[in-house]
Parts: structure tokens; C-alpha cells; sequence
């Protein structure tokens, strides 16, 4: 019997993603992507691991410069020559259909494979397992032909059932159900259908953040992203390390998140009422300076008339010094807190007319409309008073 069995489980890798939303750092956060690749690779040639899991979208679709998968299949092959197996399943952005890259482009032969070799093996309808006996262990993936699953892909799956080796490990790319969030999702299965699998680990992708849990006997985990994909994506960023082990008749799963991204997200709040200017907003944001921080800065509270911010000016001045810099203004404006004008002149008419609008907004919840209207009211007041409004 073998010993204790080690498994690195990544998924949603997507190499070749163009960042159409970050600009002229889209290439360098592609570069960010592969380098966690990389690091993956490493991790699981120094944990001297049994199985590299990729459980869908390695690449970010269909459409690969040969160079690209010739690029990723380097990196496999430094696994394949130390002996240690990769396990590939398609996802949703390289769908096994007519047009899929694992149909162009034959990775184990690439990485210099015989045509039987099961040290790299992508997974299809055609080739949904791999029996690994010296492991006594069998990796089943479940994979339809295209994007959108005609059924839950564990359907009538028990691998109590099959005898063949005593570990049963799967792949999914795909969602976990939650009702009224999942329904639209293209690949979509139940906790229930997850315990009744009896998979020792089922190795998830789709979900670009770290989550894990049980369903029955079955440890379930998301690995989530290695690295960021979108600038929201705060649990992105780590492989998981996957060990299976017997002791005294127990089975053990043991999952462990290993970092091997760069990029790091952070929110900040700052009270608009402590501030006394821009100058001061910027000082406050520059203490958290960092090149692979994603830093989403937001102002709260009550802002001051006199305070006067331009969030589009605080990004262009110290932008650079962060990966991504993003700054918004939820502060809403003080409400007028001395004697009104009377009813019937048109300050007086218009100030109450606002207000009122601000009180049924609020009520509403309607929080967006209610901080437009404060701000109109704020400006209106400093008009009426004749002082100099920036807009």
C-alpha cells in the first residue's frame, strides 16, 4: 500500500487572458498570471508531490498562439520529467468543443511523451479516468463537449462503486449550487450529489476565490485563481497542497493553501470629517504604497462644505505607486443645520424641495440617489450664498 499521497490542486490559471479593463498593464499582469504558473510548478516539484491537478481553464480560451501552449507545456514538462503525473480537465473558457485548444494541440506529445504515457493526461468525455495502481489511485473528471452541461456532471457518479483503486479523487469545473445564484451558471451540481459521489476530494473550478468544505464523506475545495484574474478577486492568489492518508483504518484529507501569487487586495475607509483637504486624503493614501497592492479606497461619513476632493486627481497623482488604485466618494454632504430661507422664496422653496427628496430616498434605502441629492443641496446652499463652487 502507498504511503501518504500529495496533490497540488490549481484551477482558473488563465494564461493568455487580455485584461481588456486594466489598460497598459494588462500585459504585465499576464506575465503576473504565468509567473504564478511557474511558482505552482515549483511548489509542486519541492513538495515532491504525487499528482498536479489543473481543474479547468489553464488557458483563458480556445484562441492560443502555438508559442503560448508551448510556453505552458515547459513548465509541465518539468513535472513529467521528475516523475510527477499532471492531471488537465477543460473548463468553461477552454471548453472541450470542436474549436478546443486540447483538440489543436497534443500537451504530451509536445512535452515529449510517448502516445501512452499517462503522466499527462487531459481528461474528456472520451477519457473520463486515469487509474494510477502504483498510487492506488483513480482521478476521474467530469466533462461534457460543451460549454453548457446538459445534466449535473456527478449524476448517478458513486465511486463506492469502483473497485479499482482504493482512492477516488475528481475534477469539476463548474458551481456549486446556491439557489437564486447558481441557476444560470453553465455547469452546476448539489451538495447532496457531492456526498453521494463518496470521492475522497473533488477538486473544484470556476470559482476564482479559495473555499472548501464537506458533503458527506467528500472534502470539496475551491483553489480559486493563483493569481488574480479581475481586480475584485481578494481570495485569489494560493494552490492548494492535498494530502490523503490512512491512519489505523481512518481515512484523512488534509487541504493547505500555499501562496503563490503576487498581487494583494486591501480596502481602506477614511472619514470624510477628518479630513481637512485633498492633501490630506493623499498622505493617508501613500502610507499604503505598495506595487502589488490592489488598494480600493472609499471616503464615508458626513463631508464638510469647505472639504472639496477630486477622486479622479488623488488616482492620476499616485496611481503609480500602487498595482491598482481605485478611489471613491461615498461621503454624503452635511444637510443645512441653520435657519432656512422662508417657503416662499425660491432659496427657501428649493432647499425644502431637496430635502424632502433626500428624506424619501433615504427611507427607500435608495443610498446612490440620496448622496446625489445631498451633493446638489450642499452646492445649491454655497451658490445662494454666493461663494465660488468648483464643479
Amino acid at each position: 500500500m502507498p504511503g501518504m499521497l500529495r496533490l497540488i490542486h490549481t484551477a482558473d490559471v488563465h494564461l493568455g487572458a487580455r485584461h481588456t479593463d486594466l489598460g497598459n498593464q494588462a500585459a504585465a499582469q499576464r506575465e503576473r498570471q504565468f509567473a504564478a504558473f511557474r511558482a505552482t510548478v515549483d511548489l509542486a516539484l519541492a513538495e515532491k508531490a504525487d499528482v498536479l491537478l489543473v481543474a479547468g481553464d489553464l488557458f483563458d480560451s480556445n484562441t492560443q498562439p502555438r508559442r503560448s501552449v508551448e510556453r505552458a507545456v515547459a513548465e509541465l514538462k518539468r513535472l513529467t520529467d521528475a516523475a510527477i503525473r499532471v492531471m488537465i480537465i477543460p473548463g468553461t473558457h477552454d471548453v472541450y468543443d470542436r474549436a478546443s485548444v486540447y483538440r489543436a494541440y497534443d500537451l504530451a506529445a509536445m512535452a515529449g511523451l510517448p502516445a501512452d504515457s499517462d503522466r499527462l493526461v487531459v481528461l474528456t468525455p472520451e477519457r473520463p479516468d486515469v487509474v494510477y495502481g502504483i498510487l492506488d489511485l483513480a482521478i476521474h473528471g467530469f466533462v461534457f463537449p460543451t460549454k453548457r452541461a446538459p445534466r449535473s456532471p456527478l449524476a448517478g457518479f458513486d465511486a463506492a462503486s469502483d473497485g479499482r483503486a482504493r482512492w477516488h479523487v475528481g475534477l469539476i469545473h463548474g458551481s456549486l449550487a446556491i439557489p437564486g445564484k447558481t441557476d444560470a451558471d453553465e455547469v452546476v451540481f448539489t451538495s447532496g450529489e457531492v456526498a453521494a459521489s463518496h470521492l475522497d476530494y473533488l477538486a473544484l473550478g470556476h470559482w476564482h476565490s479559495t473555499q472548501r468544505g464537506k458533503a458527506g464523506a467528500t472534502s470539496w475545495a475551491y483553489c480559486g485563481a493563483p493569481e488574480p484574474v479581475a481586480v475584485d478577486q481578494d481570495r485569489a492568489g494560493v494552490v492548494l497542497l492535498v494530502t490523503l492518508d490512512e491512519r489505523s483504518g481512518v481515512r484523512h484529507v488534509g487541504v493547505e493553501e500555499r501562496r503563490v501569487g503576487r498581487t494583494r487586495f486591501d480596502r481602506l475607509e477614511v472619514d470624510a470629517g477628518t479630513l481637512a483637504g485633498q492633501p490630506a486624503l493623499v498622505e493617508r493614501i501613500v502610507r499604503f504604497a505598495d506595487p502589488d497592492l490592489v488598494l480600493d479606497v472609499r471616503l464615508i461619513g458626513v463631508r464638510g462644505d469647505d472639504l472639496d476632493v477630486s477622486t479622479d486627481e488623488v488616482e492620476r497623482e499616485i496611481a503609480d505607486r500602487f498595482f491598482r488604485l481605485r478611489v471613491r466618494d461615498g461621503a454624503a454632504a452635511a444637510l443645512p443645520d441653520g435657519p432656512l430661507a422662508p417657503p416662499d422664496t425660491i432659496a427657501g422653496a428649493l432647499v425644502r424641495d431637496l430635502r424632502a427628496s433626500i428624506a424619501e430616498a433615504e427611507a427607500k434605502e435608495r443610498h446612490d440617489e440620496s448622496l446625489e441629492l445631498r451633493d446638489a443641496l450642499r452646492l445649491a446652499r454655497l451658490m445662494l450664498d454666493g461663494r465660488e463652487v468648483t464643479l
